[in-house]
């Protein structure tokens, strides 16, 4: 089978499906749309914006492209899977990526903790709280010990989530929220218990009703060392995770993953894609902070290296439903990344710093995140810029490529953290 494929997204975890699929021996074509100047020199970047499904369908055609892969969870939110399937010209094309329905299990928490109410799944103890029972919301922070966790129920960009100590301004925090501190996103809100442990993700690939557990990764949120100040996107990644060993995986896949994946069909909820597991580990226990839809990013950067197997092999695989037909075969080498970025962000942060060292890198895979050509230029096009990532024996010998190559790669306000992995050593 000789495929043309098409990944929507310009991130660092498009460029990590870009990069994987360049290696399949299925491949013809590959085209990212937009892209980035990483995925410019394997591939041909599209100017298209995801969320412009009629401008996605034109080019489809028109190239006569046989797979779609979502990177972003937007186009997925907003239906771009549905949208294929209804119009008679598309619904022969695979999409990976799952279904507005299912999709809803990120773009909206409310939705998410049903699901794991419906199928018993564990989770912390929540309430949603609309204008209407403001009340509850008020009594239920009561019944809870500090900090409170308050989460914005629609998409915000990963920022709707305040963790207050203090119960007088946890519930004026909740009027503030529903009074529109996120917009829309937040006209209903999602009371939770907070949970204390360790955090990692869990990436699972399904068709609907097969699965495989494609690797368990842990990622750096906030912006400083140790834990500290605001949190970002992802400062970068490790996989595998020591503290998740056979044991406790076992009981994430007993209690979390068949339970997820045999609701998806209890729901009647066809799903071909990917299921991030948000979890923490509170004692050895497993529970679910959060799902979402698509690869994490930088988690992908640490997932897709550990992949042996060819990627459109089971893209296919999912897209066909017979992923219990294929071998997952993994790397066993931990991988590390280290997310570079720009000076200010995740604030205000200057665009178009020209980058230099990436031809020094030795060692590490360079994904590219916010970058972008100009006049034969690759600049600083985001707040987070290059992921570095490294193949090693252990944390430590990963991570030390990855930092090495980190200080060669130059651009003006250039940041990153000297921690990662450390606090895993």
């Amino acid at each position: 089978m000789h495929m043309k494929v098409l990944v929507l997204g310009s991130g660092g975890r498009e460029h990590a499906f870009a990069w994987k699929i360049t290696q399949s021996k299925q491949l013809e074509k590959l085209y990212v749309a937009p892209g980035n100047a990483g995925t410019a020199e394997i591939a041909e970047n599209i100017d298209i914006n995801p969320n412009d499904f009629e401008k996605v369908k034109a080019f489809v055609l028109d190239k006569a492209i046989n797979m779609v892969i979502v990177g972003p969870e937007d186009p997925l939110v907003n239906g771009i899977h549905d949208f294929f399937l209804a119009d008679e010209k598309l619904n022969h094309i695979s999409v990976i990526g799952p279904e507005k329905l299912a999709a809803q299990l990120e773009g909206s928490k409310d939705f998410a903790k049903d699901f794991m109410a419906r199928h018993n799944i564990p989770t912390a103890k929540y309430k949603s709280i609309t204008a209407d029972n403001l009340d509850e919301g008020y009594e239920f922070l009561e019944s809870l010990k500090a900090p409170f966790v308050l989460k914005a129920d629609g998409l915000a960009a990963g920022k709707g989530v305040l963790i207050i100590d203090n119960l007088e301004e946890a519930k004026q925090s909740l009027k503030d929220m529903i009074g529109g501190m996120f917009g829309s996103a937040s006209s209903t809100v999602v009371i939770e218990e907070f949970l204390s442990g360790i955090e990692l993700s869990v990436f699972v690939l399904t068709d609907g009703k097969n699965y495989k557990i494609l690797a368990e990764a842990k990622d750096y949120k906030r912006i400083g060392e140790g834990d500290t100040g605001l949190n970002t996107g992802g400062m970068g990644a490790i996989s595998p995770v020591h503290f998740a060993n056979k044991e406790f995986m076992s009981k994430v896949e007993d209690r979390i993953i068949k339970p997820t994946i045999d609701g998806f069909q209890k729901d009647n909820t066809p799903y071909k894609g990917f299921v991030f597991i948000g979890l923490m580990k509170v004692g050895d226990e497993p529970l679910v902070i959060e799902y979402n839809v698509r690869m994490g990013d930088p988690e992908t950067e640490v997932v897709l290296p550990r992949i042996k197997s060819d990627f459109l092999d089971l893209m296919t695989a999912v897209a066909e439903e017979n992923l219990d037909k294929i071998e997952l075969e993994l790397d066993p080498r931990t991988v590390t990344t280290v997310m570079l970025v720009s000076g200010g962000y995740p604030e205000a942060y200057e665009k178009g710093k020209s980058i230099s060292g990436l031809d020094q890198v030795s060692d590490s895979i360079v994904f590219h995140a916010g970058t972008t050509n100009n006049n034969n230029e690759v600049v600083t096009n985001g707040g987070r810029v290059i992921a570095v990532s490294s193949y090693g024996e252990n944390i430590a010998n990963a991570i030390e490529k990855s930092f090495r190559n980190a200080e060669k790669i130059q651009f003006e306000g250039k940041y990153y953290r000297k921690d990662i992995g450390i606090d895993l050593q």
